[in-house]
C-alpha cells in the first residue's frame, strides 16, 4: 500500500489554494533494472478531488508524470473546514484515498 498523500488546502481571501503530493513509485515501463530487465509500467492511471461534497478535479494521468508527483490548483467557494477528498487508482487497480480539511 501506498504512503498517505500529503494534502494542503488554505484559504487565502476567497481563494483556496490545494497541494497534493502523491507517494507513488510511477515507473514508465521504459526503464531496465541493473541486470537489464524492464521494470514493469506502474503508475497512477485517474484522480479525483472533491471538496465540501463537490467533485472539483475528475483527472486521467500518465506514465510520464514524475515520481510522487505534486498536483496544485486555486479554487473559488470553498470554506474553512471543507473536507478535501483525494483519490487515485493506478494501472494495476491500486487504489488510495486521503482527506484533509481547509484551513
Amino acid at each position: 500500500m501506498a504512503d498517505p498523500m500529503k494534502i494542503r488546502a488554505q484559504l487565502k481571501g476567497d481563494v483556496a489554494e490545494i497541494r497534493v503530493l502523491m507517494s507513488h513509485a510511477m515507473e514508465t515501463g521504459q526503464r531496465k533494472d541493473a541486470a537489464g530487465a524492464t521494470v514493469p509500467a506502474h503508475f497512477i492511471q485517474s484522480m479525483t478531488i472533491d471538496v465540501g461534497g463537490k467533485r472539483v478535479v475528475d483527472g486521467q494521468v500518465g506514465g510520464s508524470v514524475s515520481r510522487n508527483p505534486v498536483f496544485g490548483f486555486k479554487m473559488k467557494g470553498a470554506k474553512a473546514g471543507d473536507k478535501v477528498v483525494v483519490s487515485w487508482i493506478d494501472n494495476k487497480g491500486e487504489k488510495r484515498t486521503d482527506e484533509a480539511a481547509v484551513a
